[in-house]
Parts: structure tokens; sequence; C-alpha cells
């Protein structure tokens, strides 16, 4: 059984919102990611940086549609010490995607497969899935994933 997820493609009217921190609890980042995933963004990370003066801090980028903005800037400016935001123009190429389920002796696990021009070129098995199985049969994670992905490669090849 497969699922298609969407065409390879490009999206175009992206903004990459980026803002750097000094004077905020670090504990928070999780926080904050999650709410800024949960509310539309495509993408949320941290990069530790060296500020003026010195000072260690944490750059936030929030990859985003435009049409978000709005949403995401009400949850920024609440959420975290900031007084300013960057804005930057940009486009994502997209694989496409299919999820794959493969049969394992631990219960059936699906791999995310990209796709470009038409030929697969990344595969994973899916974390979530791999740890539940791995948990539940207090198997190693790594054996988990090696099994998976040996039934997906014998299946349908790389």
């Amino acid at each position: 059984m497969s699922f298609n997820h969407r065409d390879e493609h490009v999206d175009d009217g992206m903004l990459l919102l980026q803002a750097n921190l000094d004077d905020m609890n670090p504990e928070w980042c999780s926080y904050i990611t999650d709410l800024l995933l949960e509310a539309g963004a495509n993408d949320v990370y941290w990069i530790p940086i060296i500020m003026k003066k010195g000072r260690p801090g944490v750059m936030l980028n929030v990859f985003v549609d435009e049409c978000k903005t709005g949403d995401m800037e009400a949850i920024i400016f609440a959420e975290t010490t900031t007084l300013g935001l960057r804005y930057m123009r940009a486009s994502c190429h997209r694989l496409g995607r299919e999820f794959i389920a493969v049969d394992t002796r631990w219960g059936t696990v699906q791999v995310k497969a990209g796709f470009h021009q038409g030929k697969m070129v990344q595969f994973a098995p899916e974390f979530k899935e791999c740890e539940q199985a791995a948990r539940k049969h207090q198997v190693p994670l790594k054996q988990v994933y090696d099994e998976v992905r040996r039934l997906f490669l014998e299946t349908y090849g790389e």
C-alpha cells in the first residue's frame, strides 16, 4: 500500500523570517518551535551565533508561506524577546514524495521516498514508527532502521 504526497514542484511566495536573540531563556526554543509549526510554518530552526560585544545568542529562522506571515509575527513577538524581524523572499524546490508501507517482523513501517524528475533519489523510514516498534519489541532502534531499509531496497531498489 502506498500514499502519494505531492508532485515535485517549486514553491514561490515563501519568506524566511529571522530574529537574533541574546537575552531569551533557551529552554523556550522547543515550545516556540512547536507553536510556529502548529501555526503553519514549513520549517523552524535555531542557529547558535555570537552577537555584539561577544555575547552568545541564537538566530531564529522561520520558513513560511507569505500568507501566514501575520500568524508567525504574532507568535514571535509574543513568545520571544526580539524587538524586530528580518524578511527574505525565498523559493523552495520540493521533491515529489510517496509514502510506502514496509512489512517487518515488528509490524508495518512507512518509508518516505523522494523523487526528482520521476526517479527515486531519497528514502527514509519514518522515525516515530521505527521508535514505536523498537520500544514495543525491545530491540535496538538501529536494528529496526536497518531492517526497514533492507526490506525496502529488496522491493524497490535505489
